[in-house]
């Protein structure tokens, strides 16, 4: 199969299911949003070692908000239940309740498996940060909240946040014949789905040039570097994956709230990269179909 005249491997991602939760951070402007979500979600790439996978989710106008003040979502995923909570009230409370002019509410919108969707207690343990002086808000919210007084004025965050069920992992490679070409191609599939809901790229810059393999040579390490993949490697290794020409592979993954939003970032993201001259095909990082519960064929993305 081609696609503008590049290589589509016959092959699939190999994906996993994981827990997630979908934040809205508001602030007096879109900087400040930004400044921490941006925060909030730093050392969020790979649960290989970060305490979770986050990343920004979508811009949200002011007139899409709880408070009519501009937003950003954020999404943070984790592979055990039951270290959400933790994981969500630390970045909160390190993150946003300390960024000027913020305030924090629930923002899921759709799971993989609604009926299996949760709760845990955000501005409900945040309070306690108000040292006796926390207020509840009345009337302002169809929903729960609280008022925590700080030198500013005061941070405004939703009692309860859902998490649900989603999807990490969801992946292309992008080969090209020159770092140039191919960071070039990956730019524009990050740029691609910048605006498609429910999905983030938890990679700097939305992209990973370091993809691994399961398990090392070193017993102390479970992952350690896709040697079939690097260039530097080709003529080194009996494995190599890669041929003449190949010369830079870049990784795109995504994680998602649904199977959708995971399916149509791949289609988009992988549309984007091949319009770049210099791709010389894509491909997708899978384990043989092992472990990942999810597996999504680069065919049936693109048809």
């Amino acid at each position: 199969m081609e696609l503008n005249g590049v290589e589509i491997q016959d092959t699939f991602c190999e994906a996993f299911g994981g827990f997630f939760t979908r934040i809205l951070i508001t602030a007096k402007n879109e900087k400040w949003a930004k400044i921490a979500a941006r925060v909030s979600t730093g050392y969020g790439t790979s649960t290989i070692h970060c305490d979770a996978e986050a990343g920004i989710d979508i811009i949200v106008p002011p007139d899409k908000t709880p408070d009519n003040r501009p937003g950003v979502i954020i999404m943070f995923f984790k592979t055990k239940k039951d270290q959400v909570s933790n994981v969500v009230m630390n970045r909160l409370g390190q993150c946003v309740l300390t960024c000027p002019t913020t305030a924090c509410f629930d923002a899921i919108n759709g799971s993989l498996d609604p009926e299996k969707e949760f709760e845990i207690k955000i501005g409900a343990n945040l309070k306690f940060f108000g040292d006796g002086f926390q207020e509840k808000v009345e009337g302002s919210y169809p929903f729960e909240a609280w008022k925590i007084p700080v030198m500013e004025g005061e941070f405004i965050v939703q009692s309860l946040a859902k998490v649900g069920k989603g999807i990490a992992g969801g992946n292309f490679l992008i080969i090209g014949k020159d770092q140039d070409s191919a960071l070039e191609a990956a730019e524009r599939a990050i740029e691609s789905v910048k605006g498609i809901p429910n999905v983030i790229t938890p990679f700097p810059g939305g992209i990973a040039r370091s993809g691994s393999k399961v398990g090392s040579k070193y017993s102390f390490l479970n992952a350690s570097t896709n040697d079939p993949l690097c260039p530097t490697l080709r003529k080194k290794i009996e494995n190599s994956e890669l041929r003449e020409g190949d010369n830079c592979v870049y990784e795109i993954i995504f994680d998602g709230a649904t199977e959708e939003a995971i399916k149509t970032a791949m289609k988009l993201g992988i549309e984007a990269a091949v319009k770049v001259p210099g791709i010389n095909r894509i491909s997708a990082g899978n384990y043989g179909g092992n472990l990942g519960k999810f597996q999504y064929r680069l065919y049936d993305i693109l048809s």
